[in-house]
Order: structure tokens, then C-alpha cells, then sequence
């Protein structure tokens, strides 16, 4: 145990150290990770992302077919707010500090080290996927591409995103809406531009109706989730305009987390409809419908009874919303979100060394 203590922690260190923010390339963690994996059987998910930047996704693979699969992300948030440098993995007390050490490089080495120590005989799976903190697109490479994962008949896949080693049987998934107004740029003072801002500003308004809509009327929450309104997040960005230039592009981007129990169709036509009365542009990017197994499925009883704690559900979201069209999935892994996406990011070592033997006791099952 000691052996895989050792080794846990020097690959979490190593993963932390180098830097896999969504907007750079992963090819680095990718080719660290398929050096830790003699033996297994890999497939390569090469694309570039919508910017061009190469990404690429690992499917592994050793033992028979019919098991149950480990997923978990190489992509991090950037590091916004940060002051101890993020990529410097650092051990203090206990705890494993660094930018990905919860979310989820930990996690991640938690899970090849659990799966490179079980028997040959039985099946061990690993998805590991990139830009879950954006666009999901390695997760969804996975589910349309993986000709390796979809000849294996997994019967289950744990997301081992922190959970405190809780399962959670069900999330949200988001609708993401970017609306653009169009201006015509020009010195402010001359009363020759036109402001975006002003034809963004009425969409706007009826964005807040929408989201105070959300949050006070029963029938779009679902009160097996806390909390029980969905998100509506909006960012509004002017494209680093000056205060002295009219705004020729202004752009909002709203996330809309939704319920698989609630119907939002009329949230959704409520948003084209103010962006059609303001003039402004909108297009969205729609995630897998919200992944949600019933308390009585054989992976969510399977989690509860080698994790002796009820299953619950998240507000948040995972690469399950994509993974599920590959085999049902239950978020199980350690560490928290509590400190996750912020500058203070770290995970309890004693939080990743559980983690080893549960996955081990999650996938082991597979032969029973």
C-alpha cells in the first residue's frame, strides 16, 4: 500500500506540474499518462479544438470485455487569482496543493494507479478525456468516436470527480447562449458610432426576468437537487472596448443549467424570442440531456454499497452528460469542490489514497 501511496502521489504531482488549461494543448499530460500504462491497450483521440489548439483523449484498456470503466479529465480551469505559482505542486501537512490537484489530476492518478494494480484478469477501462471545463469535446470524441470503448459493453462508468468518495447518481447539463449585438465603432465624441450596449441592454433586461423566473417559481425546480432553481449565469463582455469608443460588439454569454425532471422548453423559447425582439444574434451549445440514474440502479446500489453513503445528485456538471451514451454513469471520487476553480485548489492525500482501493473494489465487482 505504501508501493501505491508513493506512486499516487508522484503522478498527481507530476500532472499538477504541467499546465493543461482548457485553451492549451493536453498532448504533454496525455503522453505522462500513457508512459504510467505498460500492458494496457491504448486508442488515441486526436482533434484540434475550435481555436486549433491539438488535444488528444486516452481510451486504456487490459482484461476482458464487460467491466466497468474510470473517467476523468486532464484539462484545468485557467489560473485566475492565483499567487503561489500553479503549476508547483506543493505537500503541506497533508494536503496536495496546485492548479488540477482536486479537479482532477488527483482524482486522475488515483485512478491509473488503482488500475494498473489489479489482476490481468480483470477488466480495467480508463477514459480520459480533455476540455470538460468548456465544451465537453473529449468526452463526446469518446461517445462518437471510440471504437475501442464501444466494443467493450461497459456496464458502468465511474466520473471520479470530487465527490468526497460520495456517489452521486444524477447532475445538471447546460445550455450555453451567446447573444451578440452589432454597433458601428467610432471616437465617442463624434456622434458617428452606434453602441452595441444599447440594442444588448433590452435582452439583457429580459435575461434577469428569466432568472428571477427561475429561482421563484416552483414548476422549473426540481427539489431533489440543492439547490433546487437552475443556474443562469450571465457574463456580458465589450471586447476590451475603450470608454471613449462606441461599442461596435458586445456580447452575452449565459450558461443554463437544467433538471433532467424539469421541462425548460419554455425557458428556451422565452430566450429566442427576447434575442428576435432585440435584434441581437444568438447561438447555443447544448450539452447531453442531464444524466440521472434512479436510486435502485445495479451501478448507483453497487457505489452506495462499497461507499456506505447514500447517493445524492449535484448542481454541477461532468463529462457524464456525454459519457452516458457510452454506458450509465455515477460521479464517485475524492477530494472536494470546495476549494475547486479557485486560487487556493488542493485535495487531502488521505482523500486520493482511499480512493485507490474503493476503485479497486468498483471495478473488481465486474467479475462477480
Amino acid at each position: 500500500m505504501s508501493e501505491d501511496n508513493d506512486a499516487l502521489l508522484r503522478l498527481a504531482a507530476d500532472l499538477v506540474a504541467i499546465d493543461s488549461r482548457s485553451f492549451v494543448s493536453n498532448l504533454a499530460v496525455a503522453e505522462r499518462i500513457e508512459a504510467e500504462l505498460p500492458g494496457f491497450e491504448i486508442e488515441r483521440l486526436d482533434y484540434a479544438d475550435a481555436n486549433g489548439v491539438a488535444k488528444r483523449v486516452l481510451v486504456a484498456h487490459r482484461g476482458p470485455r464487460g467491466g466497468y470503466a474510470l473517467s476523468g479529465h486532464m484539462d484545468t480551469v485557467p489560473d485566475t487569482g492565483w499567487t503561489n505559482p500553479p503549476w508547483t505542486p506543493r505537500l503541506d501537512g497533508g494536503v496536495l496543493h496546485g492548479l488540477g490537484s482536486t479537479d482532477m489530476k488527483g482524482p486522475v492518478a488515483a485512478c491509473i494507479v488503482a488500475a494498473r494494480g489489479l489482476p490481468a484478469d480483470v477488466p480495467v477501462t480508463l477514459l480520459l478525456t480533455t476540455d470538460e471545463e468548456t465544451t465537453k469535446e473529449g468526452a463526446r470524441a469518446i461517445a462518437q468516436r471510440s471504437r475501442l470503448a464501444r466494443s467493450l459493453d461497459l456496464k458502468g462508468i465511474v466520473v471520479a470527480e470530487p465527490t468526497g468518495l460520495a456517489p452521486v447518481r444524477g447532475h445538471r447539463s447546460h445550455i450555453e447562449y451567446t447573444a451578440v449585438a452589432t454597433g458601428v465603432q467610432a471616437h465617442s465624441s463624434t456622434g458617428q458610432g452606434v453602441n452595441a450596449n444599447w440594442a444588448l441592454i433590452p435582452f439583457l433586461a429580459e435575461m434577469k426576468t428569466i432568472a428571477e423566473r427561475l429561482r421563484s417559481d416552483p414548476a422549473l425546480q426540481d427539489p431533489g437537487y440543492d439547490p433546487p432553481f437552475s443556474d443562469f449565469n450571465l457574463i456580458v463582455d465589450n471586447h476590451g472596448t475603450a470608454v471613449n469608443v462606441t461599442v461596435a460588439r458586445a456580447t452575452a454569454r449565459i450558461k443554463f443549467r437544467r433538471s433532467r425532471n424539469v421541462d425548460t422548453s419554455a425557458i428556451e423559447a422565452a430566450v429566442h424570442a427576447a434575442a428576435e425582439r432585440a435584434g441581437v444574434a444568438l447561438t447555443e451549445k447544448r450539452e447531453g440531456t442531464p444524466p440521472e440514474l434512479p436510486e435502485d440502479h445495479p451501478l448507483i446500489r453497487h457505489a452506495v454499497a462499497e461507499t456506505g453513503q447514500p447517493a445524492r445528485t449535484a448542481p454541477y456538471g461532468t463529462d457524464a452528460s456525454e459519457l452516458q451514451a457510452v454506458a450509465p454513469c455515477v460521479v464517485l471520487g475524492p477530494g472536494t469542490m470546495t476549494t475547486a476553480h479557485t486560487p487556493r485548489e488542493c485535495v487531502a492525500v488521505s482523500d486520493l489514497t482511499d480512493a485507490v482501493p474503493l476503485f479497486r473494489r468498483m471495478l473488481s465487482a465486474a467479475q462477480t
